[in-house]
């Protein structure tokens, strides 16, 4: 693998780049739709390759191993192969998973003891067992294994949980380095920031992080509740650590508005459940704001979904269909709006990349961040 840091804009810490993988190109800054047990929800693999023009997806380790299992995954020669999507794969440890099942979780220094959300059958992951777990699920970009502590947290619980995953870190790293992919590619180990909203320990954590030197490196514990300007305020602080030759991953952030106010600060990856999850409560991201398509204002429009949208379905469509296939609850109401709300966070992207390129990015951020969080 091989990130090539391309333009940095004159006027913010936004970055162009590419990153090299085994299964090809990504173009940052990047937003990756979350397909969390081997599907993006309501949308296929074609509409997401040729309409939505996602270059790399994600999957979950918790949800993989308790659904299908490894057994199949493995059987199918790894997640590639099992779900039909020849582009790059991210993985999550499924640390965000356990630590969101609160009362059905136990952890140690061993690892975490947890219940299935679907049978209450006990399992336990451990660092190691988390990247061979990631080793045979086959994704091109792995995450070490950590706690992501809850918010608000106190300085107490935050430095205690912050120790454990850089320990818990130390034991992925090692265990990357005992063992060797699978199926024929390069997979990458990116390690997590942590240390919830406080300044001191987020520097503690990048500059540990920094020092390992993985390929690439990521946040964690942000967008879990805090105020929007404590989660800039912790990206920046990390961002000034972080090496700058290493891509940058923002893990589960965010609104539109979000995503532009962090590639502001050096962030180049990206990923939320926000635009899939929001379609199908029928919320629309567009460039001049969000529309809640239910509302009887769109009962009699016949317009276009978006006039400015880069997929099939923002011109084929109105906004009166998609409302009433909404109150229908019609299967095809979640795949429209799914995909134009893909679409335009890949869209939204694309235009930064362009903008950080031609060196009008913050001109154009600024104007952005206004007119994407209005309400139509």
């Amino acid at each position: 693998m091989k990130f090539n840091l391309l333009h940095t804009d004159k006027n913010s810490k936004a970055r162009a780049g590419t990153l090299e993988t085994g299964h090809g190109i990504i173009e940052t800054p990047i937003f990756m739709p979350v397909g969390t047990a081997g599907t993006v929800k309501a949308v296929h693999q074609r509409e997401l390759k040729e309409d939505i023009k996602a270059q790399i997806i994600l999957g979950n380790t918790y949800h993989l191993y308790l659904r299908p299992g490894l057994e199949v995954i493995e059987g199918a020669g790894g997640l590639h192969k099992f779900n039909g999507w020849d582009k790059p794969i991210l993985t999550d440890s499924g640390g965000y998973q356990i630590f969101s099942l609160a009362n059905q979780r136990k952890l140690s220094e061993e690892g975490a003891t947890f219940k299935s959300h679907i049978d209450g059958s006990k399992h336990f992951f451990s660092p190691e067992s988390v990247m061979d777990i990631q080793r045979t699920i086959g994704a091109d970009i792995i995450m070490a294994f950590d706690e992501c502590t809850p918010y608000p947290c106190d300085i107490k619980y935050a430095k205690n949980s912050l120790a454990l995953t850089h320990r818990w870190l130390d034991r992925c790293i090692t265990r990357f380095a005992e063992t060797e992919p699978k199926y024929g590619y390069t997979q990458a180990l990116f390690p997590i920031v942590q240390g919830s909203t406080y300044k001191d320990l987020r520097i503690e954590s990048a500059e540990f992080i920094a020092s390992k030197n993985c390929f690439g490196n990521a946040i964690g514990g942000l967008s879990v509740g805090e105020p929007a300007e404590e989660m800039y305020a912790m990206t920046e602080v990390v961002t000034n650590i972080l090496p700058k030759d290493k891509p940058r991953y923002l893990m589960g952030v965010g609104t539109p508005v979000n995503l532009l106010e962090c590639i502001a600060l050096g962030i180049d990856m990206f990923d939320c459940v926000l635009p899939t999850r929001n379609a199908r409560h029928g919320l629309l991201f567009t460039q001049n704001g969000i529309i809640n398509i239910k509302n009887e204002k769109w009962k009699n429009d016949f317009s276009v979904l978006d006039e400015n949208g880069t997929t099939f379905v923002d011109k084929v469509y109105s906004k009166a269909y998609l409302r009433h296939l909404v109150h229908c609850e019609e299967i095809l109401a979640a795949q429209i709006a799914s995909i134009h709300n893909l679409g335009f966070y890949l869209s939204l992207v694309k235009e930064a990349r362009t903008r950080i390129i031609d060196g009008s990015f913050m001109e154009w951020k600024n104007k952005m961040v206004v007119q994407l969080a209005q309400r139509l």
